[in-house]
């Protein structure tokens, strides 16, 4: 039996790997489908602490993992499709039938942004297509870019980006947002964003340069199709958290994010660290922040079982 067992190999649980190794508690990460996670899409991280000329994602993601293989940090590839919670020992199932037991759990396996769905959008990821305007906004200086969403998300990324690029063409598909109305006021009337109503993107455009030039839009009443020069869309549609194998077992809310006091759940010895229980910051450095404490915590709680 493990002592600790960790899902996720983004900044969250590599920290968490990082923490418990150094520990001597010879954690088991768990890397998914995605091995770095969201960090990986994003092609230049100017923001985290310590890389003052900045680093692509995934560099940034392999540099943590290497130190917590250093420190003796185990990792294997699989996706965890059950759970067991119901007795001392926690268990899981992975997609291949095995089974781990462990004292402890620390999940950090992240959100899935939510992106439009076509087949240029997932071709230019990292390349202009982002979910993250405060990752990625500063690359855009001084040139235009769009804004796809009508929640209060599309409104801060839209407004955020108002700092730094010449131009921001906000796409929504119907013609009312479903933002607040504080947050639709500022940004109807902001005078570098240009809304588009009852609008979506028909495609994603590249001009054989394999980064984004613009879009083609699609007004959803007329069928009229337009082209807009931009050299970045960000969508802001939502994020979904990989929270799926443990529905009724760990308290989630509304939209699926695990519910933690500091990392601890509702269940003794499982913790939750970065974007799987964060809705709000979901930023590279917060989730190495909370990948730490959950790490902590589970050292704590070790020692307090004896372990």
């Amino acid at each position: 039996m493990e002592k600790v067992v960790i899902i996720g190999t983004g900044p969250a649980g590599l920290t968490a790997a990082i923490y418990t190794a150094r520990a001597n508690l010879k954690p088991v990460v768990i890397e998914g489908m995605q091995p770095g996670g969201q960090l990986t899409t994003t092609t230049d991280v100017e923001n985290f602490p310590g890389f003052p000329e900045g680093m692509d994602g995934t560099t940034l993601v392999m540099k943590m993992r290497e130190q917590a293989e250093r420190f003796g940090a185990r990792f294997i590839r699989g996706e965890v499709t059950g759970a067991d919670f119901s007795g001392k020992v926690l268990k899981l199932t992975l997609d291949e039938g095995q089974v781990l037991e462990s004292s402890t759990l620390i999940i950090a396996s992240g959100a899935r942004a939510k992106y439009i769905g076509i087949e240029s959008e997932e071709k230019l990821m990292g390349r202009g297509v982002s979910a993250c305007a405060t990752c990625d906004g500063a690359l855009y200086r001084d040139v235009p870019v769009a804004v796809v969403g009508g929640g209060d998300t599309a409104m801060e990324e839209a407004l955020f980006l108002t700092r730094f690029a010449s131009k921001v063409s906000l796409i929504h598909r119907r013609n009312e947002f479903r933002a607040s109305k504080i947050m639709a006021d500022r940004v109807t009337t902001h005078p570098k964003i240009e809304i588009h109503w009852d609008t979506v993107v028909d495609e994603v455009l590249d001009v054989s340069r394999n980064e984004v030039t613009g879009l083609r839009l699609k007004n959803v009443k007329t069928g009229a199709l337009t082209e807009i020069p931009v050299m970045a869309m960000f969508a802001a549609i939502g994020h979904e958290p990989n929270t799926r194998p443990f529905k009724g077992l760990l308290t989630m809310n509304e939209a699926g994010y695990l519910v933690t006091n500091h990392t601890l759940t509702n269940v003794a010895g499982v913790f939750a660290a970065g974007d799987v229980q964060d809705p709000h910051y979901r930023q590279a450095i917060t989730a190495a922040g909370t990948g730490c404490m959950a790490a902590l915590e589970a050292e704590r709680y070790l020692g307090s079982l004896g372990g």
